[in-house]
């Protein structure tokens, strides 16, 4: 699979590169051949998020099976209890190159923190409890018009405190809704920001 990315990859990498060095510098860019070479002034740019589901409307990462609540699981008891009331998500993307062919360059990596102790059609409660991360992160390449090459690699759901282990016969393992992977593909942004 490595190979296979690889394979794909360098290509739209060559001729991304070489389309960078020989594209003309555009008019009125005096602001690009000023910046800084390492880490210019928008180096760095993403958002954060704060979700909160109401009772009966829990977020599901799928580590407990939908009927953890069962008498056969404890019922109101039962361990395997990761079902989240509320999620903290964001985006952060690093452009650390100012000038050249690399300041189309970017990383960025996508946290998500889930937070909770409930029980579907058992338990709801308000509890802050930690449940766990999951997260990715990856590389990319600005081609033109808004379109970008990327590679992401998404990782297995982490537990974090007292629930890193295993929860009873409820409990599905760590590889939350996604399980683990690696994509090769192409991002689309469009419209400007407001502010």
């Amino acid at each position: 699979m490595k190979k296979l990315a690889w394979i794909l990859a360098f290509p739209v990498l060559a001729s991304v590169l070489g389309r960078a060095q020989s594209a003309p510098p555009a008019s009125g860019s005096t602001n690009a051949a000023q910046e800084r070479m390492f880490f210019p002034s928008d180096t760095f740019w993403g958002w954060a998020q704060f979700d909160l589901a109401p009772p009966h409307n829990e977020i599901d990462p799928n580590l407990c099976a939908g009927n953890a609540g069962a008498g056969q699981y404890g019922g109101v008891n039962a361990p395997c209890s990761l079902f989240a009331r509320y999620m903290l998500s964001g985006m952060l993307e690093a452009r650390p190159f100012g000038r050249g062919p690399l300041r189309r360059f970017v990383i960025f990596g996508a946290p998500t923190f889930l937070f909770g102790k409930n029980l579907p059609k058992t338990l709801y409660t308000w509890s802050p409890d930690a449940i766990g991360i999951e997260h990715s992160w990856g590389a990319g390449i600005f081609i033109a018009k808004g379109f970008e090459f990327r590679v992401t690699q998404h990782f297995l759901f982490d537990r974090l405190g007292a629930r890193n282990k295993n929860l009873g016969g409820a409990d599905l393992g760590n590889n939350g809704p996604w399980g683990r992977y690696m994509t090769v593909g192409v991002h689309k942004s469009f419209g400007t920001r407001r502010w």
